[in-house]
């Protein structure tokens, strides 16, 4: 006959091998839904990284673009006002103007979406380079400033900002490494101005 103790032994014997492989397999559910879910977390963040840094890529290539083009014509300005040799000169006629007021409103929507994706330093950058710019465009135009100051001044500004816009948009994206290494500007190749060509 067995002994009243021998059946609750046996029978907290029999739940308990039946309770310790639930829990596991419970744990086991637990972490895989963890370990899944950590895992579509970073998937969905490297996902959004990419698409934001399409994105931030293509909004810093269109701005830098219109920069450029605009301080290029501004220089064309320059040359036909004698502030500066060797690109074509750019006569300053109502269609010049409206061009350039469309190009303007390019840089000012672009440099918007730049302020939107861009972090803190780029975008301080681009509010440097805008500076630079308005400043060869006023330059350009004989517009009268506070402060006076040469086109070769005002060009080498706006170069060094230019220069530290890349760098900045650059560290955005991620970009590691120097731009490229220091060339002397002006280059040594560049004509030689009218009047010593007159001499």
């Amino acid at each position: 006959m067995k002994k009243p103790c021998d059946c609750v032994i046996g029978g907290l014997v029999s739940v308990s091998g039946q309770i310790l492989p639930l829990v596991g397999v419970a744990l086991g559910a637990v972490g895989s839904f963890l370990v899944s879910s950590l895992n579509d977390r970073a998937r969905w963040r490297r996902e959004q990284s990419v698409r934001w840094d399409g994105r931030r890529l293509d909004a810093y290539g269109e701005y830098i673009h219109i920069v450029k083009e605009l301080a290029g014509r501004y220089q064309g300005i320059a040359a036909s006002r004698g502030l500066v040799t060797g690109p074509q000169p750019l006569e300053l006629t109502p269609e010049t103007l409206a061009e350039l007021g469309e190009a303007e409103g390019r840089r000012s929507a672009l440099g918007e979406t730049c302020e939107l994706l861009g972090d803190t330093d780029t975008n301080t950058a681009s509010k440097t380079l805008n500076h630079c710019l308005w400043r060869l465009e006023h330059l350009a135009r004989g517009v009268p400033t506070q402060v006076e100051q040469s086109w070769d001044q005002a060009y080498l500004e706006f170069r060094n900002a230019q220069r530290r816009y890349v760098e900045c948009a650059r560290a955005s994206l991620g970009v590691t490494g120097l731009v490229s290494l220091n060339v002397a500007w002006p280059s040594p190749w560049r004509p030689v101005s009218r009047s010593s060509r007159a001499e």
